[in-house]
C-alpha cells in the first residue's frame, strides 16, 4: 500500500492529538488545525482546506446532532420535575431501606444508576447527595465510600454503556462505521461486567469502615459535609405541589414502561420494530417531551410557554456545553474514514480512508489476534479519557475499532472496548479533573483521595471485562 503525505500528516496529527490529550489539554485547536492542512496538501487547494473546515464540522453536526436533542430533553424534563418537587418525592421512599451502611451502599448503587441511565450523572448527583448521602452516612455509610458508590455507579457503569440516552454508542458507532445498536448493546453489558467487578472489589476493600447506625464518627462526617449539603437541599427545599405527587409517580412508570416495550420488542415479539440505536434513543426523547409538556403546564397553565421555552434553552445550553468539543474532534476522525471524507473533501468518487489505510500498513509488524486488539483499544481509550471528558476520544477509538477489527473481533465489540477506557476513565472514575470534582464537593471529601479509591476497581474491573469481550462476547 502507497502511503502519501496526507496519511503522514493524519498520523501526525492522530499522534499530536494523543499526545495533547495525555497532557489533560484541550484538543479542538489541533483536530481544527489538522484538518485545514490535510484537506490543503489532499486537494492541492488552499481554498479547499479552508472549505474542509466547515464541511467537516458540518458533518459531524449533522451526525451528532440528535445527542444534541436527547440530552436537551431529557435535561428539560428533570428540570420541569424539580420545579413541582417530583424529584424529591421519587428519591425520599428509598430512604427508609437505607438501614445500616451495608444495605446503604448497594441502595446508593442501584439509585444512582437508574437514575443516571435516564438523566445522566452529571444532573443526577446533586438530588443523590442532597437527599440520600445524608440518610446513608446516619445508617454508618462513611461519606467516602458513599461517594465511591455513586461514582462508580453512576459516572462509571451508567454513564460507559449510556444505554437510553446513547451518546456514547452514537458517538463510537458513527466513527466505527457500524449501526449504533450494535455498540450499544455490546457496551451495556461490558458496562455490566465491569462495573459489576469495580462494585464489588470497592465493597470488599471497603466494608470494614462501614460503622454501626449510631456511631459518632457519622456525625462528623455529615457535619464535614454540612455547608455542601445545605446548599444543595436549599435546590430542593421547595412546596411540594398537589402535582408533585402525581408526576413522582407518572415519570418513573412511564419510562420503565417505555425500556420494557423496547426489551419486548427486540427480544421477544419475533420482529423489528425500529426501535433500535438511534430510533430507540428518539422514542424516549418524544415521551420525554410529552411528560415535560405534562409537567410544565401542571406547574403554570399561564406561564406554561414560557416555562418550557426557559427548560428547552437551559437543556440545549447543557447539552452545547458538555459535546460542543466533540464535533470539531468528530470531524478530524470522520476525516480519515471512507464514509464521510468524501463529503467533507468535495470527492464523488474513490474518497480516502486515511486511518484505515495507515493502520492496515502497519499490519505486518503487529501481533495479531483479538486480545492485542482489545487491550490496544482499551489502553487507547484509556489514554483519551485523561482529558477529563469521556466523550471527546470516543471518535478516535471507534475509527480505530474499525481498522482494527479482524476475524477474531469486530468493530462494535472493539468500539464498545474502547469506550469503557475512555468513559470510565475520563468521564468521572479515575481522573480529579472530571465530572468526579461534583461528586467529591457535594460529598465534602477530598477529590484526589476519591480518586485513589476509585483507581484498583475499575482498573481491575476493565481487565476483566476486556478479557470477556473477547472470550465470552
Amino acid at each position: 500500500m502507497d502511503l502519501t503525505i496526507s496519511h503522514w500528516l493524519y498520523g501526525l496529527f492522530t499522534l499530536l492529538i494523543i499526545g495533547t490529550m495525555v497532557f489533560r489539554k484541550g484538543v479542538v485547536l489541533p483536530t481544527l488545525l489538522g484538518t485545514f492542512v490535510i484537506a490543503w496538501v489532499y486537494k492541492g487547494s488552499l481554498i479547499d482546506g479552508f472549505t474542509a473546515i466547515f464541511n467537516a464540522n458540518l458533518v459531524a453536526a449533522q451526525e451528532l446532532f440528535s445527542i444534541f436533542l436527547i440530552i436537551t430533553f431529557m435535561l428539560a424534563l428533570l428540570h420541569s420535575l424539580r420545579d413541582l418537587g417530583a424529584d424529591q418525592r421519587m428519591i425520599r421512599p428509598i430512604q427508609k431501606m437505607m438501614i445500616n451502611g451495608h444495605v446503604s451502599f448497594f441502595v446508593l448503587v442501584g439509585v444512582t444508576f437508574v437514575i443516571s441511565l435516564f438523566f445522566w450523572p452529571t444532573p443526577a448527583v446533586p438530588l443523590i447527595c442532597a437527599l440520600l448521602v445524608p440518610a446513608a452516612v446516619r445508617s454508618g455509610l462513611p461519606v467516602m465510600t458513599a461517594a465511591v458508590a455513586i461514582a462508580l455507579a453512576g459516572q462509571g457503569m451508567a454513564l460507559s454503556s449510556d444505554y437510553i440516552v446513547q451518546v456514547a454508542p452514537s458517538l463510537s458507532a458513527a466513527s466505527a462505521g457500524v449501526d449504533t445498536a450494535l455498540v450499544a448493546d455490546k457496551a451495556l453489558i461490558l458496562s455490566v461486567v465491569a462495573g459489576s467487578v469495580a462494585i464489588l472489589l470497592a465493597y470488599l476493600f471497603y466494608r470494614k469502615s462501614i460503622r454501626s447506625k449510631g456511631d459518632k464518627e457519622n456525625e462528623l462526617d455529615l457535619q464535614n459535609m454540612q455547608s455542601t449539603t445545605e446548599s444543595a437541599n436549599k435546590a430542593y427545599a421547595k412546596n411540594l405541589s398537589a402535582w408533585s405527587k402525581v408526576f413522582a409517580i407518572m415519570v418513573p412508570i412511564t419510562l420503565l414502561g417505555v425500556v420494557i416495550y423496547m426489551v419486548y420488542e427486540k427480544l421477544l415479539s419475533g420482529r423489528m420494530s425500529g426501535l433500535e440505536g438511534g430510533d430507540g434513543a428518539a422514542f424516549v426523547g418524544g415521551v420525554a417531551v410529552i411528560l415535560l409538556l405534562l409537567a410544565t403546564v401542571a406547574f403554570g397553565r399561564q406561564h406554561a410557554l414560557d416555562y418550557i421555552s426557559s427548560h428547552i434553552t437551559d437543556g440545549f445550553v447543557f447539552a452545547f456545553r458538555a459535546m460542543g468539543p466533540v464535533i470539531p474532534i468528530a470531524g478530524f476522525f470522520f476525516l480519515g474514514s471512507s464514509d464521510f471524507s468524501g463529503s467533507i473533501l468535495g470527492v464523488e468518487e474513490n474518497a480516502p480512508s486515511l486511518l484505515f489505510d495507515l493502520v492496515q500498513s502497519t499490519q505486518d509488524f503487529l501481533p495479531q489476534g483479538a486480545l492485542f486488539a482489545a487491550f490496544s483499544i482499551l489502553i487507547i481509550g484509556i489514554i483519551t479519557g485523561l482529558d477529563g471528558s469521556g466523550f471527546s476520544g470516543l471518535p478516535l477509538t471507534g475509527a480505530l475499532a474499525a481498522s482494527l477489527e479482524n476475524s477474531s473481533i469486530d468493530a462494535a465489540t472493539l468500539a464498545a472496548i474502547g469506550q469503557m477506557g475512555s468513559i470510565w476513565t475520563g468521564g468521572g472514575t479515575l481522573v480529579a479533573w472530571s465530572s468526579l470534582i461534583a461528586i467529591a464537593g457535594f460529598c465534602g471529601v477530598s477529590v484526589m483521595e476519591l480518586v485513589r479509591k476509585n483507581f484498583l476497581p475499575v482498573m481491575l474491573g476493565l481487565f476483566v471485562t476486556t478479557l470477556f469481550a473477547v472470550f465470552l462476547l
